[in-house]
């Protein structure tokens, strides 16, 4: 019993360097950033009131209350810079730019842990308050910027590492939250790729078909994608098996590389194919800094113990 309790700890609190924490900061700063700017035009019309924005916030927000009255929301917000004065437009657009200051302290390592959190809370916001236009990217976000906020920052490639006098000791809680990030991600993978074994639609290829050619997502000209339907089954299966087999191959140090080098390429794919480019880094993003900044580790590890060569 003893030693499956160390077993289980040593599983739990690994030994780890922070090169993984450093990816998941720059990549979410990354993140945030393009996430900002993307909506640049649109940040007012999208999550102002029912007289000047696209979807009344007031009946998303009021939906959300039902589920729970605690979820933060943009309303807030508002609320509280209408006390002091500020015009909703005008409390939207501070909001904006602090979400945008906020990616990028994250890519710089500038008050890392407060960007951390201002990023984590003002995307929620906006993500709770358009539930209507949001979709699996939000959640993804919320879900890195959540544990990269509960992690041990900063990391030693942050300008805050930088510039403090004496470096703090490496955290126990470092590997931790590598490890609950990494079984997430299984859990997620697992789930998916069981949900769409039990259809028949990623079988025949027909889902890859619909997501293909559904508005906005499509890119590629149906006329086009004609030509590839022998491909969608193949496709189908391919997905199908690559997620539900995620949890099984990517902790080897064998199947790793080569799983991780699929998932990437598949999400990177649905990027360019269906116009989805941030859903696809975001998503990316979350791997390599799980299962990807160990692959380094392990190939030189695997180089220095190959015999070597003798000249003659």
């Amino acid at each position: 019993m003893r030693a499956l309790k160390e077993r289980l700890f040593e599983f739990l609190f690994p030994t780890e360097s922070d090169a993984w924490l450093s990816t998941l900061r720059v990549g979410l700063g990354f993140q945030i950033t393009l996430y900002s700017l993307s909506l640049r035009n649109d940040w007012n019309y999208l999550f102002g009131r029912v007289d000047s924005g696209l979807i009344n916030r007031d009946l998303a927000e009021a939906l959300l209350s039902i589920e729970s009255r605690f979820a933060p929301r943009l309303g807030w917000l508002a609320t509280l810079g209408a006390h002091v004065g500020l015009r909703e437009e005008t409390v939207l657009s501070i909001l904006w730019i602090c979400l945008l200051a906020a990616g990028c302290g994250l890519i710089a390592g500038i008050f890392s842990r407060t960007s951390a959190i201002l990023a984590w809370f003002l995307h929620l916001c906006a993500a709770k308050s358009g539930e209507f236009v949001s979709y699996g990217l939000d959640n993804f976000m919320t879900i890195g910027l959540f544990y990269l906020m509960l992690s041990p920052l900063p990391d030693r490639y942050a300008l805050d590492w930088q510039l403090r006098k004496s470096q703090p000791e490496a955290s126990p809680l470092l590997g931790f939250w590598r490890r609950v990030l990494q079984l997430h991600l299984c859990v997620i993978y697992f789930f998916s790729g069981l949900t769409k074994c039990l259809g028949s639609g990623w079988w025949d290829g027909s889902n890859v078909w619909r997501a293909l050619i559904r508005p906005p997502f499509n890119v590629i000209d149906p006329e086009m994608l004609v030509g590839w339907k022998y491909l969608f089954p193949v496709a189908g299966v391919f997905i199908c098996l690559l997620e539900i087999g995620y949890p099984f191959f990517i902790w080897s140090d064998k199947t790793r590389k080569i799983w991780l080098i699929c998932i990437c390429a598949m999400h990177a794919g649905i990027g360019f194919m269906m116009g989805m480019y941030l859903f696809a880094l975001i998503m990316i993003i979350l791997n390599v800094a799980a299962f990807g900044s160990g692959l380094v580790r392990l190939q030189r590890e695997s180089t220095s113990l190959r015999p070597q060569e003798v000249v003659p």
